[in-house]
Formats: structure tokens, C-alpha cells, sequence
């Protein structure tokens, strides 16, 4: 509830304020499943909407839509708001946007392979070091050959063209194998089969689009549908890991500001540190501490404490701690680490409280308008002023069409970029090879011909030289009748001599 230029976050012995020239220093709104966590995120969200900061949020039970209706007062909120002193509640809507990665339940949601980069787009493929390595190769290689990377089948499109290049950029940028060009495409696949092809494409979205405000100064609140996203842990921390990003990337330097130009509330953030690379984990501190110069406020919410890297952790001065369970040795060292967190208040045993806590209590922290933390207070937690509930699917639909966003998102549109060029080179290679490949087998038919006629001319001139030596052959045949009896008796005379000749060589060497 924004009251005083303050928020109120909740009231115990004392109320509890969160400073709007504190709320880019970051928060945590941490608890057991079923004590409240997102009530406290509903009245953070529209507190910072009237305070005219636009808000994200993640929607992963469909249960925050309700943002868009004026809640209704009941008994039971009745008697919690006279306890806690409270008589000018006012219940209303607040201006509400609906976003969907796979648009549909909100407007979809899109971002280009190039701007998601190598390093995100690694771990949402679960790639191995090597991987990531020609993955980074094929990226600069698109890069220096001004492809851009729009969707899946253009980042397809460059390691098919990569990979059967690959030998002509082992040189310049460095090995790629064939093996781990194949592992990327499988892993292509597996993104496909979980969706990831409607995340990427154009138009892409225009982070600027979130941060704008209504008639009456109160900032938008951008709500991602997360229901179906969140079935894969993956996508879904990755894709606000790239919002995450986007805004630290695409926003000018702000410094110290008197509220923040946005505030990003990151549900089940332990999904974001589960199993990330050392690497990854390191970007996302980096992230967070120098987002807050460009007046941005990053809110985790998670079951405990625990969850978030102490990195990370030691930048959250803002801390709402609703109930834990304390059953197993590994919850009660949770408890004790997260009470360790808050600055102590002398009143009660923070540690003990905060296994006492009720639905709707929590134990809070904010800081002060000189940045110390405050004393923690054992507090209850005010009640959303929009509905509690998710609205019906005619509201929503309501809400999208009216939105000063529709239409520019809801159609995709599919360019020229790096799968078209490449084909279209690839078709042209081909018919280059089919045309020398033609003129090829026309150089070895005409070969043939020439060397049948060669053989031709040489069997001619060979038959024109036998019918020349036949003839003389002939023509000395043709002997009259005394010469062949005077050549019969020659031949007689010598066979007869042969004879005789023999005999006396034989008959000395018998003698």
C-alpha cells in the first residue's frame, strides 16, 4: 500500500515501510510453500504500480491476474485490516498487461538467437564447455558475415553451413569438430520439442514497452503467463535471466534515484542457480549489483535464504522472511542461517520465530532512508487491493485486446536473415556443381567421340595397309605351271638331302 510517499508493507508493534529511494537496493521474499509469499508480491507489485514504477512478475500458478479487478472486502479482512489500525484501504484494479512466450495467454513474447548470445543460449541447450566453445565460434562467424541469427532453423542453417565449412575457418577462429556441431543440433531439437521455437523470432519484444505508465501516472504491470513455461525449469530461468540482461543492457546509467524507473520480481529464483556453470552464476551477480545504477530493482523469491548465492544474497537489503519448516538438520540450519540475516530485535528470538510464523506474518527488513538495514519486526503483511484470485479467460482476453500493445506483437513476422541467405547460397552451390558436373561429363563424351574416331581412322588406315599386302600376295601366287613343277622338285631335293644329312651325322656318331 503506498502511503506518505512510502510503502507499507505491514504492521507489528511498529509499521514497516519500504523507501522508494531504497527499493532498487534489491529484495528477498523467501517462506515455506503456503505462508504468503505471493500475497507479499501482490502488495510490493501494486504498491510500486501507484507509485508510478513499472512492475514484472512472473505468473507461474495463473493466480496474478486478479491485478487487473478491484479485490472485494470479506469479514475475515475486515478484522485484519481494524488490527492493524488501518481504515482508508481502498480496493481497485491496476493497469495490467498480459505477455505469454507462447502467446496465449498474453502477448507472445519474442527474442532473436543473436541477442539471446552464446552464453545464455548455452545453458538453455545444456551444452558441455567444448560445445559452448564452437557454439561461440559459429556465433562470430555469423557476426563477421553479417547473418543474424532470428530463430532456430537460422541458427540450424549456420552449424550445418559451419560444420561443412569447417575446415576453411580452423585457421581464423579456431577448431570446430563435426561431432560437437552434431550435439548442438540435437540439442536444437530437444528445445524445439519443449517450445523454444516460439520464443525466438520477430518482432522481437521492445524491453521500453514495459516501462511505461497509464492515464494517471500509476506504472504498468507486465505479467508473464508462466503455468505452461514453468513445466520447463530451463526455458523459463533463462528466459528472465535474458529480461534480467536486457534491461541491464539496454538502460543508461541512472545513479541514485528517488524510485526506482523499474522493479523485477524473479519467481522461484532457485531455478536461475540449479546447476548453473560457475561462469553463468558469476554474470548473474555481476548483473545484480550493477543493474540497481540503472534504477532497477531485482526482487528474488524463493522458499529459503539458502537458495540464492551468498554473492548474490549480501546485495538483497530488503528482506521479508515468512514461515519455515525445521524438521530435518538441513531446514534447521536454513532457519538459523536466515535468522542470522536480520539485524536483531532485542523483543523476540528471531531464530524461534520464524518456525511461529502464521500465513500472512512475516518477519521484515527494509532499509532505511540512510541504507542501514532496520531492526527486524515480527509484522503482518497488508492484503492485495486487487482480487485475490486468477480472473476468468474473458477478462483477460478483454485486457490483451485493450491493451496500447496489441497487434504489434501478435503476428510474427518471418524475414531475410541467415537461413534464407544460406540456402539460397547453398541452392545456388548446388547448381553451380550440377552445371560443371554437366559440362564435366559433356568434356568426357566429346573426349570419347574424338578418341572413337582416332581408333575409327587407325582401323581404317590398318585395313587399306592389309588389302595392299593381300594383293601382292596374291599377285606372286599366280605362278604358271613350270614354275610350280621346277618348285616341286627343289623341295623334294631338299627334304631328301635333309635325310641324308642326318643319316651321316647320326651313323659317324654311332661309329
Amino acid at each position: 500500500m503506498y502511503t506518505e510517499g512510502k510503502i507499507l508493507v505491514g504492521k507489528g508493534e511498529n509499521p514497516v515501510f519500504l523507501h522508494p529511494k531504497m527499493a532498487n537496493r534489491h529484495g528477498l521474499i523467501a517462506g515455506a510453500t503456503g505462508t504468503g509469499k505471493t500475497i507479499t508480491l501482490k502488495v510490493l507489485a501494486e504498491s510500486f504500480s501507484e507509485m508510478g514504477v513499472p512492475v514484472f512478475l512472473a505468473d507461474i500458478k495463473g493466480d496474478l491476474s486478479g491485478m487487473c479487478k478491484a479485490g472485494a472486502t470479506n469479514e475475515s479482512l475486515e478484522k485484519r485490516l481494524g488490527k492493524m489500525g488501518i481504515t482508508d484501504f481502498d480496493y481497485h484494479a491496476f493497469p495490467t498487461r498480459f505477455w505469454d512466450v507462447y502467446g496465449k495467454a498474453g502477448h507472445p513474447v519474442r527474442t532473436t538467437v543473436s541477442e539471446m548470445g552464446p552464453v545464455l543460449l548455452s545453458r538453455l541447450l545444456e551444452l558441455t564447455e567444448v560445445q559452448e566453445g564452437v557454439l561461440n565460434i559459429v556465433f562470430r562467424i555469423a557476426d563477421d558475415k553479417q547473418l543474424l541469427l532470428v530463430d532456430l532453423k537460422d541458427l540450424r542453417a549456420m552449424l550445418n553451413y559451419v560444420g561443412e565449412h569447417n575446415t576453411e575457418f580452423t585457421t581464423e577462429y579456431g577448431n570446430v569438430s563435426r561431432q560437437s556441431v552434431g550435439a548442438i543440433l540435437r540439442a536444437l531439437l530437444a528445445l524445439e520439442d519443449a517450445g523454444g521455437q516460439s520464443f525466438f523470432g520477430e518482432p522481437e519484444l521492445d524491453i521500453f514497452d514495459w516501462m511505461t505508465t497509464d492515464e494517471k501516472g500509476r506504472g504498468h504491470i507486465n505479467v508473464l503467463h508462466c503455468v505452461e513455461l514453468f513445466q520447463q525449469p530451463i526455458l523459463y530461468s533463462t528466459f528472465l535471466l535474458w529480461l534480467l540482461t536486457e534491461l541491464f543492457e539496454n538502460l543508461p546509467e541512472l545513479g541514485d534515484a528517488e524510485k526506482p524507473k523499474m522493479v523485477f520480481f524473479f519467481d522461484e529464483a532457485h531455478l536461475l542457480f540449479n546447476e548453473a556453470p560457475k561462469a553463468l552464476v558469476k554474470k548473474v551477480e555481476q548483473v545484480v549489483k550493477l543493474i540497481r545504477s540503472k534504477g532497477v530493482g531485482v526482487y528474488f523469491i524463493t522458499q529459503s535464504p539458502s537458495d540464492i548465492p551468498d554473492a548474490v544474497l549480501a546485495q538483497l537489503g530488503n528482506r521479508v522472511q515468512h514461515a519455515l519448516r525445521a524438521y530435518t538438520p538441513a531446514e534447521q540450519k536454513a532457519v538459523r542461517t536466515a535468522a542470522q540475516s536480520f539485524r536483531v530485535n532485542p523483543n523476540f528470538d528471531t531464530e524461534q520465530v520464524i518456525t511461529e510464523l502464521g500465513t500472512g506474518e512475516a518477519l521484515i527488513s527494509c532499509l532505511d532512508e540512510e541504507g542501514r538495514p532496520s531492526v527486524v519486526e515480527q509484522a503482518k503483511v497488508l492484503p492485495p487491493q486487487s482480487q485475490m484470485g486468477p480472473v476468468d479467460e474473458e477478462r483477460r482476453k478483454l485486457v490483451i485486446e485493450s491493451s496500447d500493445v496489441y497487434g504489434k506483437y501478435e503476428k510474427a513476422v518471418d524475414a531475410e536473415t541467415a537461413y534464407e541467405i544460406l540456402t539460397a547460397a547453398a541452392e545456388k552451390e548446388e547448381e553451380q556443381k550440377k552445371k560443371e558436373a554437366e559440362e564435366a561429363a559433356l568434356l568426357k563424351e566429346q573426349e570419347a567421340a574424338r578418341k572413337e574416331k582416332e581408333r575409327q581412322q587407325r582401323a581404317a588406315a590398318s585395313r587399306s595397309t592389309s588389302r595392299s599386302s593381300s594383293s601382292t600376295r596374291r599377285s606372286s601366287s599366280r605362278k604358271s605351271p613350270m614354275e610350280k613343277m621346277a618348285n616341286q622338285m627343289l623341295n623334294t631335293i631338299g627334304r631328301e638331302l635333309g635325310k641324308s644329312v642326318t643319316r651321316g651325322i647320326l651313323g659317324m656318331l654311332k661309329r
